[in-house]
C-alpha cells in the first residue's frame, strides 16, 4: 500500500493554491502532515473528478520520506 505524505509546510504552492486544495477545503491548512492511503487517495480523486472537491494541489519543495526518515525515490508522487 502506498501512502501519500501531504505536508502543507513544505508545499511550494502554499498560499495562493491553498484555497483550491482538497486538504485546505476539508481540514484547513495543516501544521502537521496528513497521510493518505490508496483508498483515501482514490476516494478524493473520484470526488475531485466529479467536481465535488478541488484536487490536491501539493507541489513538494522537499522529497517525501518514509516513516523511518528515508527519502522516497524521485519517481513516486
Amino acid at each position: 500500500m502506498d501512502v501519500l505524505h501531504v505536508d502543507c509546510g513544505t508545499c511550494r504552492a502554499r498560499g495562493p493554491a491553498c484555497s483550491d486544495c482538497v486538504i485546505s477545503v476539508l481540514l484547513g491548512p495543516m501544521e502537521d502532515e496528513v497521510l493518505l492511503d490508496d483508498q483515501e487517495q482514490a476516494a478524493l480523486q473520484v470526488m475531485a473528478d466529479s467536481g465535488l472537491l478541488p484536487p490536491l494541489r501539493l507541489v513538494r519543495s522537499v522529497p517525501p520520506v518514509d516513516l523511518e526518515g528515508v527519502a522516497y525515490p524521485a519517481a513516486l508522487p
